[in-house]
């Protein structure tokens, strides 16, 4: 079995929030699978889908995002599936908007929901779907990262989503280091003239700075 897990905050005022995107990219899967995200388990909406002979679970905490690993933990002992075989979606301040880079395992990065996962589990051995959302020019991250796309980001997120959502079907149907070769490569922003990479370089894993960008939505 697999699990596949979006990080977002529940209810419609963070819908479309780029802290959101873990949601959204689970939303393609199961729009791609027409296995709509409705069962409640565990401090969470589920959906399940058989795909080679295995079982994957599609899977949003409702807990919101600074207390993400508690559902976590509860699906990990209630189906005693290993953390290799767990699948974290989020996004990600330090990679450049439109860039997806796949991790086997590592440090949080500054990302409190996977920072709480990981103190839940106790680990941080499980793959995740890094989505880029980059940094903003002006402003603080808190603001930035529970508003909105703006309008250039909205017109490119589709596809942003779309390719996020590839990187966990590839992780689930032909391993992690697969995934890792096929979406950890930098590609030219369309319509930015850009190369969309890491805002801050490549040691993401042991940054130092957190993000508290959910405080107020607990």
């Amino acid at each position: 079995m697999w699990l596949i897990v979006g990080l977002g905050n529940p209810g419609p005022e963070y819908a479309r929030s780029r802290h959101n995107v873990g949601f959204m990219v689970l939303d393609e899967l199961a729009r791609r699978w027409n296995r709509p995200i409705t069962r409640r388990r565990w401090e969470s909406l589920y959906a399940e889908e058989t795909r080679r002979d295995e079982t994957i679970a599609l899977i949003k905490p409702l807990s919101f995002m600074n207390e993400s690993g508690r559902p976590v933990k509860a699906w990990l002992e209630g189906t005693s599936v290993p953390p290799e075989r767990l699948v974290v979606i989020h996004d990600d301040l330090d990679l450049a908007f439109g860039r997806i880079k796949v991790v086997a395992k590592g440090g949080h990065g500054g990302h409190r929901g996977v920072r709480f996962i990981q103190q839940a589990i106790e680990t941080a051995g499980f793959p995740r779907v890094r989505v880029g959302i980059g940094r903003p020019e002006v402003g603080d991250e808190v603001t930035f990262v529970l508003n909105p796309f703006d309008k250039d980001e909205a017109r490119l997120l589709p596809d942003l989503i779309s390719r996020a959502a590839d990187a966990a079907e590839e992780i689930v149907e032909r391993g992690v280091a697969s995934a890792m070769n096929r979406f950890n490569v930098r590609r030219r922003a369309e319509g930015r003239g850009e190369v969309a990479e890491s805002t801050r370089g490549e040691r993401v894993e042991s940054t130092a700075e957190e993000v508290d960008g959910c405080q107020s939505t607990r």
